[in-house]
């Protein structure tokens, strides 16, 4: 896994500035803290840094192909490498090292744009190719591997694995775009191809981008979707030993590596099964990790007791107490932009705990994305059954007007607090399942903004990025529909960012097997009814996996990898919240109504109301303004 860093003058062969090249790629040094180098010709400069874990002694990039016309920086793993080395071979190529890296050039030389297409992993990349005069920037599928780039005006390209490399670059402006705080706000964090700068884009996951010298900047282009086959008949029985089959394949794959190799095991479904499947496939014990809470409402570390009890795994634990708060303004310059997933924290731990002792860790992420495993995917399926019988001129001011009659009672039993769901049920879909993930609803962050950020705005609804992957996906089944949604916004804009920079940071690589391209290609030929079923998450999932796993493990309440925020804002660290959000730095933005502020903080302490999300986003605001924007 590494970093990696460049600059293109699309309109000449101008020179680059090698120092101001290695200081963009020293930007880095936790993502690659083995080996680094540099590359410059008129007009291009390429930048990486290495952290080795294939072929230690060969792969070292930037890397050319024979006549040095072809030069590649990269960031991943292809674990269909060796196949493709014996096709390529096929095609006259000759093959120096067992480095993927070069498997990636002579890819490029063999089917141009679309050697990604080829590619089984995770990955960014670019090329440039010197007879062709082109840049050629990619990454995977689902996101798993970040990569940010700017066109300034003067034709230069610039980008990098995380946007902190680009920021050295003196001709990049800083404007922060409205619409990114809008979403922001909405979702937690800023979905792509947005960042929180005008001037700077997120290559979107399964797309790439070319530039050629002295034409016009290139287009972000997709190459590659997937579809749902919603009417698919299929014996539950066959299902559950494919998938399987399938999961161990994907785990199998992952487990090439020249350095030393463990996994995270929370004691949820999802990472239970890859460390299961990993014990089963390993011939030595695997070396696993998990996080504790002081809070019992919150730790699951019990359960992830019994997963490496029955494995007989290397197991270790460590506990996140209020302490951790410390690490915020850290957090913010691991992120580099607003990032409000509280659970970045014991991301954060847990890594540090992992690379203690390995260098590459399989996670269980992806799970609930693909078998319908959230909470909110099973009160959705509810809401849109309640959608379909009533009709929209009833249901629509009928239960809006009930939303805005019944008390927000945060306190009360679950069944008592109907309120978001009476809402939910009045909106359309896309609105109703935007209501349920937004950290601030629209009502509050209505109320959060001043006058002048809503002129800003210019009318401007974080709705709408949802609203565009609701209407694309492939499908009319309304659970297949929100699946996509998560998977092309939430995975990569949220999970798959809090993992990357959160390991990173600790020079550590994380393989994600459930998310697999082609196991997730083949979920999603599973029908929808048998992912939820009695409003029930992941049936098939769990079926599949009863003869792993404790029935504990399976079918216990889920808790998620969350944070007791709540009780924190509220003791131990009640009055350092209060500073912050009644204090200078976000007063000083003019994006924010002050009173309603300090009253989010009075309502919260008091335990009228649980704030502790939207809180916890202003803090986070707070930190990158002064961590990163300042700096």
């Amino acid at each position: 896994m590494c970093g990696i860093v460049g600059i293109f003058d699309s309109r000449g062969h101008r020179a680059i500035d090698k120092s101001l090249l290695v200081r963009m790629n020293d930007s880095m040094t936790h993502r690659g803290p083995d080996e680094n180098d540099t590359y410059v010709e008129p007009g291009l400069g390429l930048g990486h840094r290495r952290l080795a874990i294939i072929d230690l002694s060969q792969g070292q990039q930037p890397m050319f192909n024979e006549d040095r016309s072809v030069v590649i920086t990269y960031n991943g793993e292809i674990y269909n490498y060796r196949e493709l080395n014996e096709e390529l071979k096929a095609h006259g190529c000759q093959i120096r090292t067992n480095s993927d890296t070069e498997t990636i050039i002579h890819a490029w030389e063999v089917w141009g744009e679309a050697c990604v297409e080829h590619l089984r992993g995770m990955f960014t990349f670019a090329i440039w190719d010197q007879n062709k005069e082109t840049l050629f920037l990619a990454r995977d599928r689902l996101g798993i591997k970040p990569l940010y780039y700017a066109v300034l005006p003067d034709g230069t390209v610039v980008f990098g694995s995380e946007l902190k490399s680009l920021l050295p670059y003196p001709g990049l402006e800083r404007d922060i775009d409205p619409r990114a705080i809008e979403d922001y706000f909405a979702y937690g964090y800023i979905p792509d191809p947005k960042t929180i700068y005008r001037s700077v884009a997120k290559l979107s996951p399964g797309h790439i981008v070319t530039f050629r010298r002295n034409e016009a900047p290139g287009k972000e282009k997709p190459f590659w979707t997937f579809a749902f086959d919603d009417d698919a008949e299929i014996s539950e029985a066959d299902a559950q030993v494919e998938l399987i089959d399938r999961l161990r394949e994907a785990v199998d794959i992952r487990l090439i590596a020249d350095v030393p190799l463990g996994a995270f095991l929370s004691g949820g479904v999802d990472s239970s099964a890859v460390v299961g499947l990993m014990a089963d496939i390993s011939d030595k014990p695997v070396d696993t990790c998990s996080i504790a809470f002081e809070q019992k409402d919150f730790d699951e570390s019990n359960f992830a007791a019994m997963v490496a009890e029955r494995y007989k795994t290397n197991h270790r634990v460590q506990t996140v107490d209020p302490k951790s708060y410390d690490l915020l303004d850290q957090l913010a310059n691991m992120y580099d932009e607003p990032f409000a997933d509280s659970s970045a924290i014991p991301t954060y731990r847990v890594c540090g705990l992992a690379r203690e002792k390995v260098t590459v860790a399989l996670s269980g992420d992806g799970g609930d994305e693909l078998f319908a495993g959230y909470r909110r995917h099973k009160w959705h399926h509810y809401e849109e059954q309640m959608r379909r019988i009533l009709p929209n001129g009833i249901r629509g001011p009928v239960f809006r007007c009930l939303g805005e009659l019944y008390p927000k009672i945060d306190w009360a039993p679950k069944p008592l607090r109907a309120k978001s769901t009476l809402q939910a049920i009045g909106r359309d879909s896309v609105e109703g399942y935007f209501h349920s993930i937004s950290i601030l609803p629209d009502g509050l962050r209505d109320k959060l903004f001043s006058d002048t950020m809503r002129r800003e705005l210019q009318g401007y609804q974080a709705v709408e990025v949802l609203r565009g992957h609701m209407e694309a996906a492939p499908t009319d089944d309304h659970l297949s529909r929100i699946q996509y949604a998560d998977i092309k916004t939430y995975l990569p804009g949220d999970i798959l960012t809090k993992v990357d920079r959160a390991s990173m940071a600790h020079s550590l690589e994380v393989r994600v097997p459930i998310l697999d391209h082609k196991f997730l290609e083949w979920t999603a030929s599973l029908p929808s009814r048998v992912k939820l079923r009695s409003g029930n998450g992941k049936h098939i999932f769990k079926k599949a996996l009863e003869p792993m796993l404790p029935n504990d493990v399976l079918y216990r309440p889920k808790m998620g990898f969350a944070v007791p925020l709540n009780y924190w804002f509220r003791g131990p660290l009640r009055q350092r919240v209060r500073d912050t959000l009644t204090g200078p730095t976000l007063a000083g933005t003019g994006y924010f109504d002050a009173s309603f502020l300090k009253k989010l903080v009075d309502q919260h302490e008091s335990g009228a109301r649980d704030h502790s999300a939207s809180i916890w986003s202003l803090v986070m605001f707070d930190s990158f303004l002064r961590q990163v924007h300042a700096a």
